[in-house]
């Protein structure tokens, strides 16, 4: 079995003996994001969780002698730069840096700590700023960003993102805008390059007073998800959402009666392994390209979108849809049953009445009083699957999430070319309303949540559970009322998402 290459990641950073910040905070967040750490040491600080009270900086030559040592020996996937202290300090670094072309770099320009003391001295700055340009990722919290630049700390997001964009072009690098130490119950963050936003995620913020080394936490895990996954993008979405479990778990500890620092090992002690892409969202939709541009090359979803489709065969599929909508308020209310906390309770349970009053208006206000609809074979094979699933919170919630995502995925598009007259404008409407827009939003943050909290096994399973459901729904919208759609099911059958790329040939 070929085994998983874990990054080298190197820190060079100062050091905080309470162990919350500094190297010993990136030395544990790379060994919890499942990296190898290294460490090469710009000064020593006395500090706890109340503040600093001493800084010694060795020598810069000794630190040129540790990077040395290190990549003359050792292959470095990833780098962090945090504390630097001194102009000597980070020439030495800027030297270092010009003979490690294409490793990954993320600098964490540390100005002032997060109890105010100073950690950079004023003549260093200038030295600092010829440093910017050869890091990959700046990570400044809000008064680092605005000292960085010359201008006022802003106090609200929007004016962050902004900063983050000028500082990205004026050093033609990544910032990372953080919104940490904002106001407001929501805590954003964006990648932002010099053509905007990247990559942005956000999450309700934590009520803790442990924040004790959180910037450097975060750097040291983005730099270390990069090296993992290759992906800016997607190793800032890991990165936050370790962090906010170590958060959400620092209350386990007992450090200091200041700001104490996050649990780092937190998801790991309860039994959850390193963050992977295996557990990211997008990956699991990038994994079904295929079946979405099969369903996209479907006569039925050409002929909805232009609005040639054969009212008898959308009678057809509305009747279908009508039976499935049924049993999927029961699966959905299930899934309440199942759910591990109020929110994902109430969010389920919403979506099961949902279902049927969708039954009830759109469905019956077409079909009318027509003949009770038998199930069609595929119909039939979609509903068991999601029956076969509920004997598992996680895998029944990734079963039921391409029901969200692909109808807002093709609702959208299909809205888009859309027109007064459209016949089929109710249904289109239906399924690109800011309603089941914000419904799907709900239901892939649930489904990624609960893709975080458990283990490899259940993740795989869960990844089986919405790769099958999605080869339903293209099985699904293939299904017409005449035999000849029996050739295109039975090959969606036949053929993964990858054999569905050129779905428009069959």
């Amino acid at each position: 079995m070929m085994r998983t290459r874990i990054p080298n990641v190197l820190s060079i950073a100062g050091s905080d003996p309470s162990g919350g910040a500094g190297i010993q905070a990136d030395l544990k967040s790379i060994a919890a994001c499942g990296g190898y750490g290294m460490a090469a040491i710009t000064a020593l600080t006395a500090q706890n969780t109340r503040g600093v009270t001493g800084v010694h900086t060795p020598p810069a030559a000794f630190l040129t002698q540790q990077l040395e040592a290190i990549s003359s020996d050792i292959r470095i996937d990833a780098v962090k730069i945090g504390m630097l202290a001194t102009t000597e300090v980070i020439e030495a670094v800027i030297a270092w840096l010009g003979t490690q072309p294409g490793t990954a770099v993320v600098l964490d320009p540390v100005l002032v700590s997060t109890s105010g003391d100073r950690l950079l001295e004023h003549d260093a700055e200038a030295a600092l700023r010829r440093l910017l340009p050869l890091a990959d990722v700046l990570t400044p919290n809000t008064a680092e960003l605005a000292a960085l630049l010359g201008e006022a700390e802003a106090a609200r997001w929007d004016a962050v993102r902004e900063q983050a964009a000028r500082l990205a072009m004026r050093y033609d690098v990544l910032v990372l805008a953080k919104g940490g130490h904002l106001a407001g119950a929501a805590c954003p963050d964006a990648l932002v390059g010099r053509d905007g936003v990247i990559a942005e995620v956000s999450a309700e913020r934590v009520d803790t007073p442990n924040t004790h080394g959180t910037g450097c936490s975060l750097s040291s895990a983005l730099a270390t998800l990069r090296a993992r996954c290759g992906s800016w993008g997607d190793a800032l979405k890991l990165a936050r959402d370790w962090l906010q479990d170590a958060l959400l778990a620092s209350d386990e500890l007992d450090v200091g009666g200041g700001h104490g620092p996050v649990n780092h090992f937190g998801a790991l002690w309860a039994g959850r392994r390193a963050p992977s892409t295996e557990a990211l969202l997008t990956t699991w939709w990038e994994g079904i390209a295929g079946w979405r541009s099969g369903i996209d090359s479907l006569e039925f979803i050409r002929g909805l979108r232009d609005g040639t489709l054969p009212v008898d065969e959308f009678h057809f599929y509305l009747a279908q849809d009508a039976l499935y909508l049924r049993t999927y308020s029961r699966v959905l209310s299930r899934a309440a049953q199942l759910a591990p906390n109020r929110r994902e309770q109430a969010f389920w349970a919403a979506g099961a009445v949902g279902a049927l009053e969708e039954e009830a208006n759109l469905h019956r206000h077409r079909l009318g009083e027509a003949a009770e609809p038998v199930p069609s074979p595929t119909t039939s094979a979609y509903l068991n699957h999601l029956v076969a699933a509920d004997a598992s919170y996680p895998e029944l919630v990734a079963a039921i999430l391409p029901c969200y995502w692909l109808y807002q995925d093709i609702g959208r598009r299909l809205a888009a070319a859309a027109h007064p007259d459209h016949p089929y404008a109710d249904w289109l409407a239906a399924y690109s309303s800011p309603e089941f827009d914000a419904a799907t939003t709900e239901a892939i943050a649930t489904v990624q949540r609960v893709a975080w909290r458990v283990d490899a096994s259940s993740v795989a399973a869960m990844r089986r559970a919405f790769d099958a459901s999605s080869r339903h729904e293209l099985a699904f919208f293939a299904q017409t009322s005449t035999d000849a759609a029996a050739g295109r099911v039975a090959a969606i059958d036949r053929a993964g998402a990858d054999g569905w790329a050129n779905a428009a040939a069959l």
